[in-house]
């Protein structure tokens, strides 16, 4: 591994023939050369140019849910060689526990945009977004908002300490989206980037051009994006705040979204008093937090904000803890929970930071400058010089409104502990970090809770409430899941990842599409009414492979008789007073008098348009966007027409989903109800 770490461009890794500038990395805990790092010379015009014809080629080949069941195929080859992947985290300082967060944190990403690609979006490339809009009064002219792939690059620059969750954050989504990625690890752990994007090159399940990486630095990237292209930074604020100035950038040609470093706090309620559930769950979560990746996560707790007579005891708490639980020194020795921070050079730059903070006016109540003895490779206990060790560090300010405290992030194992005395001044407090990414609040009280909520919502990009009965359950302050928006305003970027769908659609183009309903449908696969029908042979008996869209059965009518309103009325024990009694149910504003019930239309609606018999319709599963528009009294008609609205095929099984348009309609033409239908159907008769 002391060769110069390969970049992977153009389908093909490559290193710099002249690498004078190589940046040499270190293990954290021995100091042995772990890699060299350098792109110099690296072609990235042509690595962006190859991504936008070659990897959108191979992209817009495959539907949303072709893609997912490649990110799934990617998890599970990631997942056999994981042991790999721990390993060469060690070299970075991460302890196993560690490793969890960051390589089974990426797999479990991976695993669930292929679950949710498959789930929420169709099996098509287009993306409906909302209903349909009609613009005109006969239905000839409708309007739709979708969503379209950016026919760009996603390039995709990710800090040091998640070099694979982080990376496969961004990754996922893009790919799901249909959009090939450029990714720039930061140089500290860039190797374990290379080990996995080799992975994923070996496996030959990348299609070409999908996924480049350029292992260092990549000075002229920007010069090279324009419209359609999409950056994603992970990193600090001061960093973000320099490519946000680029001419790109500012012209709005070039997407960027961004998640810095940010000054997060965790509240401890005021009910929370010491002997609580939710004391000790804010202890345990205060340490997870400081010692976890050696403190180095943009989501870990810097500002511990807790009432004033509560200090005390949540130092002591604290203390105790790390005492029984921490041990210091090198992942590879089993006991180890605490390894180094990433490198020699950010052992000393959080320490210059604590000298801030402690110039500032802060107390050092918790851990020491010094370098701790710690637990080295061959199982002693001792100095390891050549590490970039610390020892978990917690800062007292009497003062909790000092400035540097909301403001200077030691990014290592170092939180302050600021007291308030009321909820507004706790509020005022987490306010004054300036935007974060996640706020944590440990409380049992309701009032407490919705109080912080409305004063800190606006802050924050998650809030984490933790009481006795999630502090078992939940996933904890400091780790974002792939179902929640990560990211955060102000301070913290400014963007959003994750977030299901969410972050899919980041990297997608919404657009207002107007057209006819016959266009609409062709466009977006989707029936809309006023598109063309064909009744014929019953739909019910056609295949997935035989059905096609408009493919329709209109019933014959059937009349509604008082009887069958109260026989349904005492089968179902539905005995509400607008089926059942004619003076209430004139006097009420909605109804004629006495009316069917609902569900009894709907039911009956089934009975008018199914074929009983045994054929390519497997099962019923659903029912969707049900709405009763208008009553049905004793004596009315009702009949029914069934459409074919969507067609979605199954990629691994040998059944897909048909969605049918359900229109149930009175004898005078008048709209009684309309919903969805959700039916399983065979591909093949």
């Amino acid at each position: 591994m002391n060769d110069i770490l390969p970049s992977y461009l153009r389908d093909a890794w490559w290193t710099p023939g002249d690498a004078v500038d190589a940046t040499t990395v270190h293990d954290a805990a021995t100091g042995v050369v772990v890699a060299r790092v350098s792109a110099r010379g690296a072609d990235l015009a042509g690595a962006l140019e190859h991504a936008r014809t070659v990897g959108q080629r191979s992209l817009g080949a495959l539907t949303f849910h072709q893609r997912a069941m490649l990110l799934k195929r990617f998890a599970l080859v990631l997942t056999e060689r994981k042991d790999e992947l721990y390993e060469l985290s060690k070299h970075a300082g991460s302890t196993v526990r560690d490793s969890l967060s960051d390589v089974d944190g990426g797999i479990g990403v991976l695993f669930a945009y292929s679950s949710r690609g498959r789930r929420e979006l169709p099996n098509a490339t287009v993306y409906l977004d909302g209903p349909v809009e009609s613009l005109s009064k006969d239905g000839s002219f409708l309007g739709r908002h979708v969503y379209t792939r950016l026919p760009g690059v996603a390039v995709q620059i990710n800090a040091f300490n998640f070099p694979m969750w982080g990376a496969l954050e961004k990754f996922a989504p893009a790919f799901l989206a249909g959009v090939p990625s450029v990714v720039k690890p930061a140089t500290p752990t860039a190797y374990v980037a290379e080990a996995w994007v080799r992975i994923l090159v070996e496996s030959g399940l990348l299609p070409d051009g999908v996924l480049q990486l350029v292992s260092g630095s990549v000075p002229d990237l920007f010069e090279h994006l324009g419209l359609g292209d999409i950056v994603g930074f992970t990193g600090s604020a001061s960093t973000a705040d320099g490519l946000r100035r680029n001419e790109g950038v500012q012209s709005g040609r070039v997407r960027f979204t961004n998640e810095t470093d940010s000054i997060n706090a965790s509240v401890l309620g005021q009910d929370a008093v010491q002997g609580t559930p939710e004391f000790d769950a804010y202890v345990r979560q205060l340490m997870a937090e400081l010692t976890a990746k050696a403190g180095q996560k943009c989501t870990a707790i810097r500002r511990a904000i807790v009432p004033a007579e509560a200090v005390d005891d949540v130092v002591a708490a604290l203390r105790a803890a790390i005492e029984e639980r921490v041990v210091i020194g090198d992942p590879h020795v089993d006991s180890v929970t605490m390894g180094p921070v990433v490198s020699r050079a950010q052992r000393d730059e959080v320490l210059r930071q604590v000298e801030v903070l402690l110039d500032a006016g802060g107390e050092l109540l918790i851990g020491s400058t010094d370098a701790p003895d710690v637990v080295r490779a061959d199982g002693t206990v001792g100095p390891a010089p050549e590490g970039a060790f610390l020892s978990p560090m917690l800062i007292g300010f009497p003062d909790p409104a000092t400035p540097a405290a909301h403001r200077i992030e030691a990014f290592g194992p170092v939180a302050s502990i600021l007291p308030y005395r009321t909820v507004a001044e706790a509020a005022d407090l987490v306010a004054r970090g300036g935007g974060s990414l996640v706020t944590s609040v440990a409380t049992h009280d309701d009032g407490f809770a919705q109080e912080m909520l409305g004063r800190i919502g606006a802050y924050n990009g998650r809030v984490l409430f933790l009481s006795r009965e999630d502090a078992r359950s939940s996933t904890g302050h400091g780790s974002p899941v792939p179902n929640l928006v990560h990211g955060g305003p102000g301070r913290a970027g400014g963007g959003e990842e994750l977030g299901g769908i969410r972050a899919v659609l980041h990297h997608m183009q919404r657009t207002a599409v107007q057209g006819s309903p016959e266009t609409l449908t062709a466009l977006t696969g989707v029936w809309h009414a006023g598109a063309a029908t064909s009744v014929g042979r019953h739909p019910f008996r056609k295949s997935l492979a035989e059905l096609r869209l408009g493919d329709r059965v209109s019933s014959r009518s059937r009349t509604v008789t008082l009887d069958d309103i109260e026989t349904f009325a005492h089968f179902t024990g539905d005995t509400f007073y607008a089926h059942m009694d004619e003076e209430s149910a004139a006097a009420n504003p909605f109804f004629p008098g006495r009316v069917a019930h609902g569900y009894l239309l709907v039911s009956w609606a089934a009975g008018l348009f199914v074929d009983p018999e045994p054929g390519p319709v497997l099962a019923n599963y659903g029912l969707e966007d049900l709405r009763f528009v208008t009553p049905v009294s004793p004596g009315d008609q009702i009949r029914v027409e069934l459409t074919a609205k969507q067609i979605t095929p199954r990629e691994t099984d040998d059944y897909g989903e048909v969605r049918w348009d359900a229109v149930i309609r009175n004898q005078e033409d008048a709209l009684v109800a309309s919903y969805d239908v959700l039916t399983l159907v065979a591909k093949e008769a």
